[in-house]
């Protein structure tokens, strides 16, 4: 995904959500911390392998995420 490096698929860590440069951390647990309150040096904290990008792109993931929309086909 184009600007979305650190952002990662991969069936077999997580069940294929969209993780942390392939690590088992997930954008929903960094978005959720984030909206809990936590700043991000917090984060780093608790998660000392995590970095500002890291966080910063899993936001920018999340807010591109809910704008994206699903059309139905018109398959008649």
């Amino acid at each position: 995904m184009k600007g979305f490096e650190r952002i990662q698929y991969d069936s077999k860590i997580m069940g294929g959500k969209p993780t942390i440069r392939g690590m088992r951390i997930t954008v929903g647990l960094v978005v959720g911390l984030v909206a809990s309150g936590y700043s991000n040096s917090e984060i780093i904290r608790m998660y000392p392998y995590l970095q500002e990008e890291d966080i910063s792109q899993a936001l920018k993931y999340a807010a591109w995420r809910v704008e994206e929309h699903e059309e139905p086909l018109d398959l008649v």
